[in-house]
């Protein structure tokens, strides 16, 4: 009977809400991502594909004491047994485990290229050969002794370890890391020794998490460096499992001829690479953000070695290492969230003593069940142990048994008592194992077994028990990983808070040097060193001549007033040497061909400045507000009226009065509370004008008196207030001897 097509379309069709599938389907994807692929298990801290992959090598029996293989067949068995992923994302774990740099205990021994500190790629896994190593073989310890349950593979061809035996404490011993959804973790690596102590400290009773940060003092990373964080804030992170720590590069100063020196970084932070960490200190002596420095240079071999070289011998290295510590990553903070999988099922953020706790818990079971599979095969062999004493004590009628009888299995089961497994054992036994000799070793084993079975039976009834074979078993770790051993000993140093220099790091971090900034009539600028210089040895090109003449620091920043009523900002760092005639301004900023310089000065905060254009509108501009950050410049007198800005002038703190003064020789002195302070727009009328236009102003002290300079010196005016008046009247003549030019210096 043919189907109808119809009703099979409409049974396929789920009537849900779209955003409850969504939802359903979403949490099924985190769930599976945070169990099989992100988060580590607390047990044996390894997540799937590192379990995977060191249960594959050891299938394929690559112990330290046997040859490597290659890291292709290794790969290969990994996809194609356990884990149905990328053979890229395995060959990456497995190099990350035999690099010493990334790992503090590794896992496996790497035969080959397998990169280095300076993040080179590993050579292809076709011409790299792997095995495990001695840490390897304790996180596998037992794995075939019915220590931890077995599930099938992805296609129910082969089985995997849910979790290893984990007799090595990796966790927290080679730390972790991984980003789930809406979950992460992040865990440092440890020193073996500490944890072992602090294992022991909790085996004896229970401390609190002050007392096992104590001893377990702080993260120690493969690659060293020196830990700048306080008591206070590494007890914080180990109670509540959330933290942050600062590590700092370790370096030292190096003496060399000419009583000169230089900073040698012989320990860099954890995951860090060199060749981007010597890019970056490179980068910054090409931008002159550290002027103290001079160079920087990678005389590393198989230790690491960068040599930085500082400006001069007068350098303090401690506030040298300060500024590089503040721009690049010869100081990192490493994040710590230990979030794992409790018992490979709930993921849960848990504290210093929950781990261990845990570890030890997992050992416990550990041990109970590998005691009890060692106690079923002890009882195995005592049971045919017992059938063979008995073949000894009758041999001749056995043998009879054997030669004679059609069902000898059956006939030695009815004439002796044994059982199948008894009968059986005996038959296959050999001739010449009826020695003499081979009794009384068969005796003596049977003598032994009965030893360890009252030991195990005892063992597995009593926690107290257990608990001591723990103890034994942490102290053996810490005989193996002690502190005189290779891989026991602390590489990170523990130290405080970094301590507050007493000298300002921003200030000596700038490099000052005296120039005399010049100027010509066409805007050629450029900058001499030093100051006190002749005016007289300044050479122009034909036709120039010089207009301004300023004395500066090569930190300070130039303001250059234009024509167009804009402020143009220029760093006296970017000026050309005073060898030749300099650079035009206008390759410097953004300044049009129809507008030029009024004014140029050093910017000094806090200032006020007088602009005022040709009309004789004006206002005072805080200095604050003229710096441009763009080569455009910044508007800040608007034109709207017409004609050019004209004046900038600088005012002094104790100036009250402003006197101005025109084309047409009228001058005006009057209040500078009556010119508004604004930070830009087109300001007040200054002086007004039938016909002529501004020309100078200055401003002054009323109770110091109105000087004007001609060629024979400063002169007072004796009496001013024929010229006092307010703000926009014209003014009268200016006193006898006034300048023709109509300016007052």
């Amino acid at each position: 009977m043919a189907r109808d097509k119809s009703t099979t379309t409409a049974a396929a069709i789920i009537d849900q809400p779209l955003s409850d599938i969504l939802s359903q389907r979403y949490l099924s994807y985190a769930l599976s991502t945070i169990m099989s692929r992100s988060l580590p298990d607390v047990r044996d801290g390894l997540k799937p594909v590192h379990r995977r992959l060191l249960y594959a090598m050891s299938q394929l029996s690559l112990k330290p004491s046997t040859p490597p293989k290659k890291s292709a067949r290794i790969v290969g068995d990994v996809i194609g047994k356990y884990h149905p992923h990328g053979d890229t994302a395995v060959y990456d774990t497995l190099v990350r485990l035999a690099q010493d740099f990334s790992v503090r205990y590794p896992l496996i021994d790497g035969q080959g290229n397998f990169g280095n500190i300076d993040g080179d790629n590993p050579a292809a896994m076709r011409y790299t050969e792997s095995r495990l190593t001695d840490v390897a073989l304790l996180l596998l310890e037992g794995i075939d002794e019915d220590t931890v349950d077995f599930r099938p593979t992805y296609d129910g061809s082969e089985t995997e370890p849910v979790v290893l035996p984990g007799g090595f404490p990796n966790l927290l011993a080679n730390g972790a890391s991984g980003i789930a959804v809406g979950m992460a973790t992040n865990i440092p690596p440890h020193n073996v020794a500490e944890l072992c102590d602090a294992m022991d400290l909790m085996l004896a009773g229970d401390p609190s998490i002050e007392a096992l940060a104590g001893i377990v003092r702080g993260p120690d990373f493969p690659t060293g460096g020196i830990l700048m964080e306080s008591r206070e804030s590494i007890v914080e992170s180990y109670r509540t499992g959330r933290g942050s720590f600062r590590l700092r590069a370790r370096w030292e100063r190096e003496e060399i001829k000419g009583g000169t020196y230089q900073i040698v970084v012989t320990e860099i932070p954890y995951q860090v690479q060199k060749s981007k960490l010597v890019e970056r200190i490179a980068e910054l002596i090409h931008e002159r953000k550290i002027p103290l420095l001079e160079d920087v240079r990678d005389e590393s071999a198989e230790d690491v070695r960068l040599v930085i070289v500082p400006k001069s011998r007068n350098v303090d290295p401690a506030v040298l290492m300060e500024a590089l510590f503040r721009h690049t990553d010869l100081e990192t903070r490493f994040g710590l969230n230990m979030n794992v999988l409790e018992a490979g099922r709930v993921p849960r953020v848990m504290n210093l003593k929950e781990i261990l706790r845990s570890w030890l818990d997992h050992r416990k079971d550990v041990l109970v069940r590998r005691s009890m599979h060692r106690l079923g095969r002890v009882m195995n062999r005592i049971e045919v142990l017992d059938g063979y004493l008995i073949v000894y004590l009758n041999i001749d009628e056995v043998i009879r048994i054997i030669r004679e009888e059609d069902e000898p299995k059956q006939e030695l089961i009815n004439a002796f008592g044994l059982n199948d497994v008894q009968a059986e054992a005996v038959l296959n036994m050999r001739l010449r194992n009826l020695r003499r000799l081979e009794e009384i070793e068969l005796r003596r084993e049977h003598d032994a077994l009965s030893r360890e079975r009252e030991a195990l039976e005892k063992l597995i009834k009593s926690q107290a028990r257990q608990w001591t074979e723990i103890k034994k078993q942490v102290a053996a770790l810490r005989e193996m990983f002690g502190p005189k051993t290779a891989l026991g000993k602390r590489r990170t140093e523990i130290g405080g808070p970094p301590v507050a220099l007493v000298v300002d790091l921003d200030e000596a971090m700038i490099e000052r040097e005296p120039v005399t900034v010049i100027c010509s009539d066409k805007g050629w600028i450029r900058a001499m060193k030093g100051h006190g210089l002749n005016p007289a040895d300044f050479k122009y090109k034909e036709g120039d001549s010089g207009r301004f003449i300023l004395e500066a620091q090569t930190t300070d920043r130039l303001v250059a007033f234009a024509t167009n009523g804009r402020f143009y900002t220029i760093g006296c760092d970017r000026l050309p040497p005073g060898r030749g005639f300099g650079e035009p301004v206008r390759l410097m900023v953004d300044l049009p061909n129809d507008a030029d310089i009024v004014s140029l000065m050093v910017h000094a905060p806090g200032q006020r400045i007088l602009v005022a254009a040709s009309g004789g509108h004006g206002f005072i501009v805080s200095s604050d507000d003229i710096l441009a950050q763009t080569r455009s410049g910044k508007q800040v007198l608007n034109l709207e009226t017409g004609g050019e800005a004209h004046l900038c002038l600088t005012l002094g703190p104790a100036d009250d009065h402003l006197a101005v003064i025109g084309t047409n020789r009228k001058m005006l002195v009057f209040p500078l509370s009556e010119v508004p302070e604004m930070s830009r727009g087109k300001g007040v009328i200054l002086q007004r004008y039938k016909d002529g236009s501004l020309n100078d102003a200055l401003g002054f002290c009323l109770a110091d008196g109105l000087f004007f300079t001609t060629g024979r010196g400063r002169t007072l005016v004796s009496d001013i207030k024929p010229w006092l008046g307010r703000r926009a009247q014209s003014g009268l003549l200016p006193p006898n001897g006034f300048p023709k030019n109509n300016r007052f210096s």
